[in-house]
């Protein structure tokens, strides 16, 4: 399941609601709403039978005024053109956010990996690589991980760039494998971003949350997810309720993060599939009860649009940090606003991916490599300073979270795109 169909329109509406607040001029968001360019691509891999199918791809690149586009490649068969193009418009803003020299980018196959063979699978990722070599670049265009795709798919892009044009380019991409010279710290970074950013809100004066026993409920246990649980769990926090494709698990005394990554390493499916049997849950069928649990925070790191009009009255979280991109409507946007719910918007709270892509990019340029604590402070530095930049917008135009961001990254995309001005 992806995002629906309306996603880009979704995407156009947040800009508005910020574009009207800062009274920007037509040639302003004529230069930095619509993508720059969108790429669409039929690729033909012979199959292992040594039958040829075509998968259709795609590669927007929203803007690169204030750098090379930036964003991950996802393999899904939901995968939509309309669903790039919004996803690269999020990285533009997400990138202004946290400052990092990028624009916005995005990529994906229209495929199920789980139906391709490894080798399948590697062909697919090379012609799609290749097919898109002019596109690609250190200083053009750097993707990353994303749905389906892993470091290994990285690391065989990554290749076939560097074949194709002889040299070795390990900063044509980011999120590769440490031994190719990927980061430190990067296969944690989101969930260390979310963290931080849930302590920031949970001390500030309108919230005042102490997390040493804050209750906790993750929908997703993905490596964002369970990972965002164990560094909470770690500053003192409770989990209390996690949730995966295998349904929704509760806790009242508290779900050991340690026995739940335990579980899912063990089992076959590497899931949370019965779970109950081997900890003190209570296990529910439908994942969607987790995000209406009696919690102090939620974290909704699942999939798009799960917080809905329907269930936004029901949700009782104090604070909730979208480690998913898009998990709330607009409309339920709206509703847990009047709530005094205090929302940290996905182009916020998950951006600690993106920051580390950026720190694994100047380590590739320099040919210089840091240890993971160097990394981590770097990312809190960043972080912290984002988040307090989006809580000033907030608190200045008295506007919400989500708007405050996206003030935040447009006058910053605005003000360079000013500065470049127009090539004629």
């Amino acid at each position: 399941m992806t995002m629906n169909m309306n996603a880009f329109s979704i995407a156009m509406r947040q800009f508005d609601d910020a574009a009207k607040i800062l009274n920007l001029t037509d040639n302003q968001i004529a230069m930095i709403k619509e993508p720059r360019r969108m790429t669409e691509v039929n690729l033909p891999v012979r199959m292992d039978d040594s039958s040829i199918r075509v998968f259709k791809a795609y590669r927007c690149q929203h803007s690169t005024v204030r750098g090379p586009a930036k964003g991950g490649i996802r393999y899904h068969p939901d995968v939509t053109a309309d669903e790039v193009r919004a996803l690269a418009f999020w990285m533009t803003y997400k990138c202004a956010v946290v400052d990092v020299p990028f624009g916005g980018g995005k990529g994906g196959i229209i495929v199920d990996p789980r139906e391709l063979s490894v080798n399948e699978l590697e062909q697919l990722s090379r012609r799609y690589f290749a097919e898109m070599a002019d596109l690609f670049g250190p200083d053009q265009d750097v993707p990353a991980p994303d749905v389906n795709t892993n470091p290994q798919v990285m690391s065989w892009m990554m290749d076939t760039y560097s074949m194709h044009f002889k040299q070795f380019l390990p900063g044509v991409i980011t999120g590769k494998p440490l031994e190719l010279w990927g980061s430190q710290g990067r296969s944690t970074a989101t969930s260390l971003g979310i963290a931080i950013c849930v302590r920031e809100m949970a001390r500030h004066e309108h919230v005042n949350l102490d997390l040493k026993g804050a209750r906790v409920a993750i929908q997703g246990f993905g490596n964002v997810g369970s990972h965002a649980g164990r560094i909470l769990e770690e500053m003192g926090a409770k989990i209390i309720a996690i949730s995966d494709v295998d349904g929704g698990f509760f806790g009242k005394k508290g779900i050991s993060m340690k026995q739940a990554f335990d579980h899912v390493k063990n089992t076959k499916t590497h899931t949370l599939k019965g779970f109950e049997k081997s900890a003190d849950v209570i296990r529910y069928d439908d994942p969607l009860k987790i995000l209406e649990e009696d919690v102090d925070i939620l974290i909704p790191a699942a999939l798009e649009a799960q917080i809905t009009a329907e269930n936004a009255p029901r949700i009782k979280a104090k604070i909730l940090a979208e480690g998913a991109n898009g998990p709330t409507t607009p409309e339920a946007d709206e509703i847990l606003y009047d709530k005094g719910v205090h929302i940290i918007p996905d182009i916020l709270a998950n951006a600690g991916g993106v920051t580390v892509s950026y720190l694994e990019w100047v380590q590739n340029r320099m040919g210089y490599y840091w240890a993971e604590q160097l990394v981590a402070n770097d990312l809190e530095r960043i972080m912290v300073k984002a988040f307090n930049d989006v809580m000033a917008a907030a608190r200045l135009y008295k506007v919400k979270m989500r708007t405050a961001a996206f003030i935040v990254g447009i006058q910053r995309v605005v003000k360079a795109a000013e500065m470049r001005g127009l090539y004629a």
